[in-house]
């Protein structure tokens, strides 16, 4: 689904190395948690200048890094998706080994690439049928306008540092900016009442966020303005935003985020190139899709299951003939007798048994029976038990439609 979207705007995969070269990463902000505390790191195995590579925590940097490498022709617009490595204490939507799909436009600063960039995202939650997620959307300037706005919130962090957390005071020396990040409740009132960047945005960086959100609005999208919104990581400039999960219990609720990047690939050692983007956090979509009881696991894994009493090899070529047709089908292994044949038969959930003995061999058909309805079995030909089964189960399938709105 989420590839099919993409490739619908134009989008195509791009995959990226597990990991990569420490410095790679290091771009991500030297103040994060994510380069200081969470990386893990390894030096590869030569005897003189061992090289130290990371498995990648994210792939921005990434995907960066390649068009920096290989230069394809602007825009550059990819997806991806795979897993991400994060030394963290394991709780509830938060795992050392996450997933993640994403998109990066990489080669424009147009605010309507924002526009579509976010919107991919929002048009993705609904299409999985979620309907219990916000948009949080804020601007974080660029360098015309956030040096006012950094002098500003740390006069004013640095007044009210006595009543910091040990953490964010740690932080504050490092990155003012990374303190309005923390979700600790004895920071709470000092974030709430810090200055924030939209009112330090310069006429260029108004004007770019003012098309962002008028174009969402133009696609309805909706969303509300986080005055407070820094995300993760020190790359992001401009138009910043996260998703976050309102089904979803605790702090951890966001299902993704992302945002502009315009120096990135600078400090890659590229051009300087605008870009932007978003990941999804596969892990916390499923449970918010839990939470939402959009989508339930499926009460069954196969459709048919085939009961061979000639020693295994039918049932080698009938599941085959199945699954080549469409079904799902499984059968018994070990020779085991009709009768336990019959309860793995049943435990499988499957609606139909399909027997083959001895006759049916010699008169080229199989033995069809019901598993769940009261039905008389049927006999039908070798050659027409793909079909004859399709139809049987439309008819079962129907029959439950019914009973259920006869129920209702």
């Amino acid at each position: 689904m989420f590839a099919h979207q993409c490739a619908l705007a134009g989008y195509g995969q791009i995959v990226s190395p597990m990991f990569e070269e420490l410095a790679v990463f290091k771009r991500l902000g030297e103040s994060t948690d994510v380069v200081t505390k969470e990386m893990f790191n390894f030096f590869d195995k030569k005897e003189k200048n061992p090289t130290e590579f990371a498995l990648r925590p994210e792939l921005t940097a990434s995907v960066v890094r390649a068009y920096v490498q290989h230069r394809p022709a602007p825009p550059w617009k990819v997806w991806y998706e795979g897993p991400q490595f994060r030394y963290e204490r394991p709780q509830a939507g938060r795992y050392r080994q996450f997933t993640q799909v994403g998109v990066e436009a990489l080669g424009t600063d147009d605010p309507y690439v924002d526009v579509e960039v976010i919107a991919l995202a929002s048009q993705f939650y609904a299409a999985l049928g979620l309907t219990q997620v916000r948009l949080l959307l804020n601007s974080l300037g660029d360098d015309s306008c956030r040096p006012a706005y950094m002098e500003a919130l740390t006069s004013y962090l640095r007044s009210n540092a006595a009543d910091l957390s040990e953490q964010s005071s740690a932080t504050l020396e490092v990155n003012p900016l990374r303190v309005l990040d923390s979700k600790r409740p004895e920071d709470q009132a000092i974030v709430d009442a810090a200055p924030i960047m939209v009112d330090f945005l310069s006429e260029e960086t108004s004007a770019h966020f003012d098309v962002v959100r008028s174009g969402l609005d133009a696609l309805d999208v909706a969303y509300e303005i986080s005055p407070r919104l820094v995300r993760g990581l020190d790359y992001y400039t401009r138009t910043t935003f996260e998703f976050a999960g309102d089904a979803l219990e605790g702090s951890q609720n966001a299902v993704g985020g992302g945002g502009r990047y315009d120096g990135l690939a600078e400090a890659l050692g590229g051009p300087a190139t605008p870009g932007i983007g978003f990941a999804l956090g596969v892990e916390r979509i499923l449970l918010a899709c839990d939470a939402e009881g959009v989508f339930p696991a499926p009460e069954t894994l196969v459709d048919v299951f085939v009961v061979d009493l000639t020693g295994g090899a039918e049932a080698l070529t009938l599941t085959d003939s199945l699954r080549a047709g469409g079904l799902r089908a499984d059968r018994a292994f070990g020779g085991r007798s009709m009768k336990a044949q019959m309860k793995l038969a049943d435990r499988s959930g499957a609606s139909i048994a399909l027997l083959v003995g001895e006759d049916e061999v010699a008169a080229g058909t199989v033995t069809v029976r019901s598993l769940r309805t009261q039905r008389d079995q049927l006999s039908v030909s070798r050659s027409d038990v793909v079909t004859e089964t399709k139809s049987l189960l439309e008819q079962l399938a129907l029959l439950e439609t019914l009973k259920m709105e006869t129920r209702s």
